[in-house]
């Protein structure tokens, strides 16, 4: 595929994402194959392959039109330097995964298409920001290794099913609450979710109770819990809180929150302790060993 885009960079179609376009490879071509999406970044001077995902089972022209009813934001400058913010993050939280934590590195699923990611706004019916289109380009969720996602204090990337599950759970909470506090006035009234949040990660790969959510109105990640309490929201965007959790395995040392740690080939994520110095111990398991 590389050597056929080096010939004719134009042969895949037009994403919503500039400069990226997608081709499909037909999975006919190679022997216990599927079909394939490949995304690349194609610009004057250079074209790099971005993803392979699965191929949605619609056609070329499905494909093209469901990417193209996505429109563009305002500023396609902005827009691009997202899409390699996410993406330059997010490959070296994978690239330290795979060479220290194999374990965790398999537990990532395969990028979404953007047929999937264009189904799941439609039914959530909120715009979803280009960042996380990216991110889910990249990876469509993280199934856990031994209990621990790969992200800060181990919490783990939800797959697009559960976020469209956690979404659908939360909005209707929030319309009982509508519905008992009708009457109340406006101070009085509580509200636990909001339309424009879409969920992101969970605590725990086997509990979705609590976790990440991005607020797509003001670009922010925001924390939802079993009791509705937010004692410690992020006041990170997606993007420095990718760019923060690779710095973190790159320099566990300097970590500002969780120091990243080894159990095995599993990554783990251990509670910075004031005065605690050389490998973290977490308690009923072997000893965490501190990578850099």
């Amino acid at each position: 595929m590389a050597g056929q885009l080096a010939d004719d960079p134009e042969m895949g179609v037009p994403s919503q994402l500039p400069g990226i376009r997608t081709v499909l490879v037909d999975g006919e071509l190679f022997e216990d194959c599927p079909a394939l999406a490949v995304g690349y970044l194609h610009e004057p001077d250079r074209i790099e392959i971005r993803y392979v995902a699965l191929a949605p089972s619609a056609g070329p022209d499905d494909v093209q039109e469901a990417e193209q009813e996505r429109e563009l934001p305002a500023d396609p400058d902005v827009t691009a330097v997202t899409v390699r913010e996410v993406a330059d993050a997010w490959h070296r939280i994978t690239r330290r995964l795979r060479n220290n934590a194999p374990d965790s590195y398999a537990a990532l699923r395969t990028g979404a298409d953007l047929a999937a990611v264009a189904a799941l706004e439609s039914g959530l019916g909120v715009r979803i920001p280009v960042e996380l289109t990216v991110l889910w380009l990249l990876t469509a969720g993280d199934g856990g290794a031994d209990g621990w996602g790969c992200l800060p204090g181990n919490r783990a990337l939800l797959p697009l099913d559960a976020v469209a599950a956690v979404y659908r759970l939360k909005t209707e909470a929030q319309a009982h609450l509508d519905s008992a506090n009708a009457g109340s006035p406006e101070e009085e009234r509580i509200t636990v979710w909001r339309p424009g949040w879409i969920p992101v990660a969970a605590d725990s790969p086997a509990d979705r109770v609590s976790g990440l959510y991005l607020d797509t109105e003001t670009g922010f990640l925001g924390r939802w819990s079993r009791y509705d309490d937010h004692p410690d929201d992020e006041r990170d965007t997606l993007v420095t809180y990718l760019e923060e959790t690779a710095d973190a395995l790159e320099a566990p040392a300097l970590a500002p929150r969780d120091q990243p740690g080894l159990i095995g080939r599993t990554g783990v994520a251990q509670q910075r302790r004031s005065g605690a110095g050389g490998p973290l111990a977490a308690p009923g398991h072997p000893r965490v060993r501190v990578t850099s």
